[in-house]
């Protein structure tokens, strides 16, 4: 049974602007190659959700890794994934509410 993708705002929000970011300094041909990325990987987890390493602050939230730079955070609900953010691997850990700073 394939679980049901739901994304949240914020995720969305930061996606955009991803992609645009993408598109401008690298160019279209690396973004769409992102989106692909992010489309496989979303569909493995719609099959195997539970794939993904749980949060060490959030026990509910798991990650996956989308690109080497950039980590993916949801929740399973019934048979629902809540898409919750996406964040930069490379940033401030203390900016990243899903993960311990050290």
């Amino acid at each position: 049974m394939a679980y049901k993708i739901i994304y949240k705002k914020r995720f969305q929000t930061k996606l955009f602007k991803l992609l645009d970011y993408l598109k401008t300094v690298w160019g279209d041909n690396v973004a769409d190659n992102f989106v692909n990325r992010l489309q496989g990987r979303l569909r493995t987890l719609s099959k195997q959700p539970y794939i993904g390493a749980s949060s060490t602050v959030i026990k509910s939230v798991r990650s996956i890794l989308i690109t080497k730079h950039n980590r993916l955070y949801y929740r399973i609900k019934d048979d629902t994934i809540e898409v919750l953010n996406m964040y930069d691997t490379r940033s401030n850990p203390k900016k990243n509410p899903y993960k311990k700073s050290e």
